[in-house]
């Protein structure tokens, strides 16, 4: 959604060194806002972007308009979640699944890309996406690139750019707290965990909405037993900014 960091231009080099052609889409999509506040004071910084873009390499910047996404024409039918949309970010935030899935579709029949580059920071959109692929059948590989942060371990966004400095050092208990899960995990079960790094995070500044321990696969919470593959998730407030992060455990 633009506001480009070094995050976004990580997938733009992965895109680069395994792609013939990159196309980077820049679009703010109002549908996956349920916040008007949010959506208002979303950072654009289109000129900026394109100057950093320029720097990766030769590529294409596709940044449409309202209409170009969701023309009169649009024929797209919302498709069944399986309940990845009602957990973590899609409990808090009603509706915002269904229009990421939405405009992510719409980009994809508009630029026809054989494969999709999406970071892991935004883990549960990754898992929505995937399905989405596999329910139209479409033909795209979706590569899931690593969570890029900052040296002492904050989660790259565009929404840093609202935190001030003394935030940003009030924002790291989130990446504390996710190396706190890890280590407690050889002690305790999934939901002592949880309760113990609730506590953890809580001697921070920040404003815990939720922290869950979900299986990887189905996002589903885990409580008395670890399963093979499981993810911390983190949604907090710093200050007015919403902040989340993930870390396998």
């Amino acid at each position: 959604m633009g506001a480009l960091h070094e995050g976004h231009l990580s997938l733009v080099r992965k895109a680069y060194e395994t792609c013939d052609e990159v196309v980077v889409s820049i679009f703010v999509n109002p549908t996956q806002f349920n916040n008007p506040s949010d959506l208002a004071n979303y950072p654009r910084t289109l000129e900026n972007d394109l100057l950093l873009l320029e720097q990766v390499g030769n590529l294409s910047v596709f940044s449409p308009s309202i209409e170009d996404i969701y023309p009169t024409t649009d024929d797209f039918k919302p498709i069944n979640l399986n309940g990845l949309d009602r957990v973590l970010e899609g409990k808090f935030r009603p509706g915002h699944f269904e229009g990421v899935v939405h405009v992510v579709y719409n980009l994809f029949q508009l630029v026809q890309p054989n494969k999709a580059f999406f970071g892991l920071k935004d883990f549960q959109q990754v898992a929505v996406i995937k399905h989405m692929i596999q329910e139209f059948e479409l033909p795209i590989e979706l590569i899931a690139c690593p969570t890029s942060r900052s040296k002492e371990g904050l989660a790259l966004s565009s929404r840093n750019m609202r935190l001030s400095s003394n935030e940003q050092v009030d924002a790291l208990i989130i990446y504390q707290t996710l190396q706190e899960v890890i280590r407690l995990k050889s002690h305790y079960s999934p939901a002592e965990t949880r309760a113990l790094a609730e506590n953890y995070f809580n001697q921070g500044n920040l404003r815990l909405e939720y922290l869950e321990i979900v299986d990887s696969n189905t996002l589903l919470p885990l409580e008395q037993q670890w399963s093979a593959s499981s993810t911390c998730c983190i949604a907090a407030f710093c200050g007015e900014v919403r902040l989340i992060d993930n870390m396998q455990c």
